[in-house]
Protein backbone atom coordinates (compact mmCIF):
# COMPACT_ATOMS: atom_id res chain seq x y z
CA UNK A 1 0.00 0.00 0.00
CA UNK A 2 1.55 3.11 -0.99
CA UNK A 3 0.99 7.17 1.46
CA UNK A 4 -1.69 8.27 -0.95
CA UNK A 5 -3.81 4.62 0.33
CA UNK A 6 -2.92 5.12 3.50
CA UNK A 7 -3.36 8.78 3.85
CA UNK A 8 -7.09 8.11 2.14
CA UNK A 9 -7.45 5.28 4.62
CA UNK A 10 -6.72 8.26 7.96
CA UNK A 11 -8.75 11.04 6.28
CA UNK A 12 -11.67 8.67 6.93
CA UNK A 13 -10.93 7.65 10.18
CA UNK A 14 -10.27 11.17 10.92
CA UNK A 15 -13.61 12.25 9.40
CA UNK A 16 -15.26 10.04 12.02
CA UNK A 17 -13.64 11.38 14.83
CA UNK A 18 -10.65 9.11 15.52
CA UNK A 19 -7.87 11.55 16.64
CA UNK A 20 -4.71 9.53 16.29
CA UNK A 21 -6.15 8.32 12.90
CA UNK A 22 -2.67 7.88 10.78
CA UNK A 23 -1.42 5.38 13.67
CA UNK A 24 -5.09 3.47 13.64
CA UNK A 25 -4.45 3.68 9.86
CA UNK A 26 -1.19 1.71 9.89
CA UNK A 27 -2.34 -0.99 12.17
CA UNK A 28 -5.33 -1.68 10.72
CA UNK A 29 -3.38 -2.16 7.60
CA UNK A 30 -0.56 -4.16 9.75
CA UNK A 31 -3.23 -6.77 10.82
CA UNK A 32 -4.39 -7.56 7.08
CA UNK A 33 -8.25 -9.65 7.07
CA UNK A 34 -10.58 -7.97 5.17
CA UNK A 35 -9.18 -4.23 5.37
CA UNK A 36 -12.79 -2.32 4.41
CA UNK A 37 -14.69 -4.51 6.90
CA UNK A 38 -12.16 -3.14 9.49
CA UNK A 39 -12.08 0.46 8.23
CA UNK A 40 -16.22 0.55 8.41
CA UNK A 41 -16.10 -1.06 11.80
CA UNK A 42 -13.77 1.49 13.14
CA UNK A 43 -15.99 4.18 11.81
CA UNK A 44 -19.35 3.24 13.27
CA UNK A 45 -17.15 3.54 16.65
CA UNK A 46 -16.16 -0.07 17.72
CA UNK A 47 -12.67 0.67 19.78
CA UNK A 48 -9.42 0.04 17.16
CA UNK A 49 -8.32 -2.86 20.17
CA UNK A 50 -11.13 -5.06 19.33
CA UNK A 51 -10.88 -4.63 15.38
CA UNK A 52 -7.34 -5.74 16.24
CA UNK A 53 -7.87 -8.41 18.79
CA UNK A 54 -4.56 -7.04 21.31
CA UNK A 55 -4.78 -3.75 23.26
CA UNK A 56 -1.24 -2.08 24.22
CA UNK A 57 -0.87 -2.75 27.47
CA UNK A 58 2.63 -1.74 29.05
CA UNK A 59 4.79 -2.85 25.93
CA UNK A 60 2.82 -6.21 25.50
CA UNK A 61 -0.09 -6.87 22.89
CA UNK A 62 -2.93 -8.23 25.47
CA UNK A 63 -6.02 -10.36 23.70
CA UNK A 64 -9.05 -8.51 23.88
CA UNK A 65 -12.08 -9.44 22.35
CA UNK A 66 -15.81 -8.19 21.03
CA UNK A 67 -17.85 -7.65 24.87
CA UNK A 68 -14.84 -7.28 26.96
CA UNK A 69 -12.87 -4.02 28.66
CA UNK A 70 -10.26 -2.95 27.08
CA UNK A 71 -7.44 -2.54 29.32
CA UNK A 72 -6.56 1.12 29.81
CA UNK A 73 -2.86 2.28 30.14
CA UNK A 74 -3.72 4.16 33.71
CA UNK A 75 -4.47 1.05 35.10
CA UNK A 76 -0.69 0.59 34.74
CA UNK A 77 -0.53 2.26 38.70
CA UNK A 78 -1.59 -0.85 39.98
CA UNK A 79 1.26 -2.67 38.15
CA UNK A 80 3.71 -0.74 39.22
CA UNK A 81 2.37 -0.55 42.92
CA UNK A 82 2.71 -3.98 42.41
CA UNK A 83 5.83 -4.25 41.69
CA UNK A 84 6.89 -1.58 44.51
CA UNK A 85 5.55 -3.83 47.11
CA UNK A 86 6.78 -7.46 45.86
CA UNK A 87 9.18 -10.04 47.50
CA UNK A 88 10.42 -12.90 45.66
CA UNK A 89 7.82 -15.44 45.14
CA UNK A 90 4.61 -13.33 46.61
CA UNK A 91 1.50 -14.32 45.98
CA UNK A 92 -0.70 -12.06 43.85
CA UNK A 93 -3.66 -12.28 42.89
CA UNK A 94 -6.11 -9.70 40.67
CA UNK A 95 -9.72 -9.40 41.35
CA UNK A 96 -12.23 -7.92 38.60
CA UNK A 97 -9.48 -8.65 36.38
CA UNK A 98 -11.17 -8.51 32.83
CA UNK A 99 -8.73 -10.02 30.42
CA UNK A 100 -6.21 -9.94 32.85
CA UNK A 101 -4.18 -7.54 31.55
CA UNK A 102 -2.56 -6.48 35.01
CA UNK A 103 -1.72 -10.21 35.76
CA UNK A 104 -0.20 -10.87 32.35
CA UNK A 105 1.87 -7.36 32.96
CA UNK A 106 3.18 -9.18 36.40
CA UNK A 107 3.93 -12.61 34.93
CA UNK A 108 5.94 -10.57 31.78
CA UNK A 109 7.72 -7.81 34.05
CA UNK A 110 8.59 -9.92 37.67
CA UNK A 111 8.24 -13.89 36.78
CA UNK A 112 9.00 -15.40 40.02
CA UNK A 113 5.42 -14.41 41.16
CA UNK A 114 2.87 -16.23 41.92
CA UNK A 115 0.02 -14.84 39.92
CA UNK A 116 -3.63 -15.41 39.98
CA UNK A 117 -6.64 -13.50 38.12
CA UNK A 118 -10.76 -13.73 38.94
CA UNK A 119 -13.04 -12.25 36.94
CA UNK A 120 -17.09 -12.48 36.77
CA UNK A 121 -17.80 -12.34 33.29
CA UNK A 122 -17.72 -15.14 31.17
CA UNK A 123 -16.64 -13.15 27.95
CA UNK A 124 -13.69 -11.77 29.86
CA UNK A 125 -12.37 -15.18 31.52
CA UNK A 126 -11.81 -16.79 27.94
CA UNK A 127 -10.10 -14.24 26.70
CA UNK A 128 -7.75 -13.94 30.34
CA UNK A 129 -6.95 -17.30 29.80
CA UNK A 130 -4.99 -16.49 26.57
CA UNK A 131 -3.21 -13.86 28.33
CA UNK A 132 -2.12 -16.21 31.28
CA UNK A 133 -2.38 -19.81 32.27
CA UNK A 134 -5.65 -20.85 31.89
CA UNK A 135 -5.87 -22.58 35.33
CA UNK A 136 -4.36 -19.45 36.96
CA UNK A 137 -7.92 -17.29 36.24
CA UNK A 138 -10.47 -18.29 38.08
CA UNK A 139 -14.31 -17.11 37.15
CA UNK A 140 -16.78 -16.72 40.00
CA UNK A 141 -17.50 -13.57 41.57
CA UNK A 142 -14.86 -11.51 43.75
CA UNK A 143 -13.91 -13.77 46.18
CA UNK A 144 -15.97 -16.62 45.84
CA UNK A 145 -14.14 -17.55 42.69
CA UNK A 146 -10.95 -17.70 45.10
CA UNK A 147 -10.06 -21.15 45.68
CA UNK A 148 -9.83 -21.55 49.81
CA UNK A 149 -6.02 -22.26 49.99
CA UNK A 150 -5.47 -19.11 48.89
CA UNK A 151 -7.01 -17.39 51.81
CA UNK A 152 -5.00 -16.08 54.68
CA UNK A 153 -1.90 -16.39 51.68
CA UNK A 154 -2.49 -13.68 49.36
CA UNK A 155 0.81 -11.00 49.51
CA UNK A 156 -0.53 -8.56 47.26
CA UNK A 157 -4.48 -8.20 46.18
CA UNK A 158 -5.34 -5.92 43.22
CA UNK A 159 -8.61 -4.83 42.03
CA UNK A 160 -9.51 -2.62 39.41
CA UNK A 161 -13.31 -2.90 40.51
CA UNK A 162 -15.83 -0.36 38.24
CA UNK A 163 -15.78 3.43 40.10
CA UNK A 164 -17.98 4.67 37.04
CA UNK A 165 -20.82 5.79 39.37
CA UNK A 166 -24.19 4.76 37.74
CA UNK A 167 -25.61 7.99 36.65
CA UNK A 168 -22.32 8.83 34.95
CA UNK A 169 -22.72 5.88 32.50
CA UNK A 170 -24.00 8.07 29.79
CA UNK A 171 -22.12 10.45 29.31
CA UNK A 172 -18.84 8.27 29.16
CA UNK A 173 -17.13 7.99 25.44
CA UNK A 174 -19.49 5.58 23.02
CA UNK A 175 -16.57 3.39 22.72
CA UNK A 176 -17.16 2.29 26.63
CA UNK A 177 -21.07 2.68 26.94
CA UNK A 178 -21.65 0.86 23.86
CA UNK A 179 -19.49 -1.74 23.52
CA UNK A 180 -17.80 -2.87 27.10
CA UNK A 181 -19.85 -4.51 28.89
CA UNK A 182 -21.95 -2.82 32.02
CA UNK A 183 -20.41 -5.04 34.67
CA UNK A 184 -16.80 -4.02 34.45
CA UNK A 185 -18.36 0.15 34.08
CA UNK A 186 -21.05 0.41 36.32
CA UNK A 187 -19.59 1.05 40.55
CA UNK A 188 -22.86 1.68 42.06
CA UNK A 189 -24.85 4.99 43.27
CA UNK A 190 -21.41 6.67 44.26
CA UNK A 191 -18.80 4.44 41.94
CA UNK A 192 -17.76 2.65 44.93
CA UNK A 193 -19.98 0.15 45.16
CA UNK A 194 -17.51 -2.98 44.06
CA UNK A 195 -14.75 -1.44 45.91
CA UNK A 196 -16.72 -1.91 49.40
CA UNK A 197 -17.18 -5.53 48.67
CA UNK A 198 -13.45 -5.96 47.85
CA UNK A 199 -12.25 -4.16 50.76
CA UNK A 200 -14.86 -5.66 53.24
CA UNK A 201 -13.39 -9.29 52.29
CA UNK A 202 -10.08 -8.41 52.04
CA UNK A 203 -8.48 -8.75 55.44
CA UNK A 204 -9.65 -12.50 55.32
CA UNK A 205 -7.66 -12.99 52.24
CA UNK A 206 -4.25 -10.82 52.74
CA UNK A 207 -1.07 -12.73 54.19
CA UNK A 208 -0.26 -10.91 57.50
CA UNK A 209 1.40 -7.38 56.14
CA UNK A 210 -0.19 -7.92 52.77
CA UNK A 211 -1.26 -5.21 49.95
CA UNK A 212 -4.29 -4.11 48.92
CA UNK A 213 -4.63 -1.94 45.60
CA UNK A 214 -7.50 -0.40 43.96
CA UNK A 215 -7.34 1.60 40.89
CA UNK A 216 -9.92 4.58 41.57
CA UNK A 217 -10.17 8.06 40.53
CA UNK A 218 -8.34 11.26 41.94
CA UNK A 219 -11.69 12.49 42.93
CA UNK A 220 -13.09 9.19 44.82
CA UNK A 221 -9.13 8.50 45.81
CA UNK A 222 -10.16 10.24 49.79
CA UNK A 223 -13.24 7.98 50.18
CA UNK A 224 -11.64 4.46 48.78
CA UNK A 225 -8.28 5.37 51.47
CA UNK A 226 -11.48 5.96 53.96
CA UNK A 227 -12.88 2.71 53.44
CA UNK A 228 -9.76 0.99 53.60
CA UNK A 229 -8.82 2.41 56.98
CA UNK A 230 -12.64 1.71 58.02
CA UNK A 231 -11.49 -2.15 57.78
CA UNK A 232 -8.18 -1.79 59.49
CA UNK A 233 -6.18 -0.82 56.81
CA UNK A 234 -2.84 1.22 56.83
CA UNK A 235 -3.83 3.03 53.54
CA UNK A 236 -2.78 5.99 51.48
CA UNK A 237 -3.26 7.03 47.79
CA UNK A 238 -0.92 7.47 44.91
CA UNK A 239 -0.92 9.00 41.56
CA UNK A 240 0.93 8.97 38.36
CA UNK A 241 0.88 11.96 36.46
CA UNK A 242 2.34 10.25 33.23
CA UNK A 243 -1.02 7.88 32.82
CA UNK A 244 -3.46 9.86 34.76
CA UNK A 245 -3.68 6.64 36.90
CA UNK A 246 -4.61 6.58 40.68
CA UNK A 247 -4.29 4.03 42.99
CA UNK A 248 -5.47 3.32 46.63
CA UNK A 249 -3.05 1.28 48.59
CA UNK A 250 -3.99 -0.39 51.83
CA UNK A 251 -1.65 -2.62 54.00
CA UNK A 252 -2.87 -5.22 56.47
Amino acid sequence: MDASELAAIASRLRAAGCVFAEDEAALLVEAGGDLEASIARRVEGEPLEVILGWAGFRGLRVHVAPGVFVPRARTGVLVDQALAHATRGAVVVELCAGVAAVAAALVHEAPRLEVYAAEIDPAAVRVARRNIAAERVFAGDLYAALPDALRGTIDILIANAPYVPTSEIANMPPEAREHEPLVALDGGADGLGVQRRVIAGARDWLSPGGVLLIETSRRQADATVALMRDVGLDATWTHDDETDGTAAVGRA
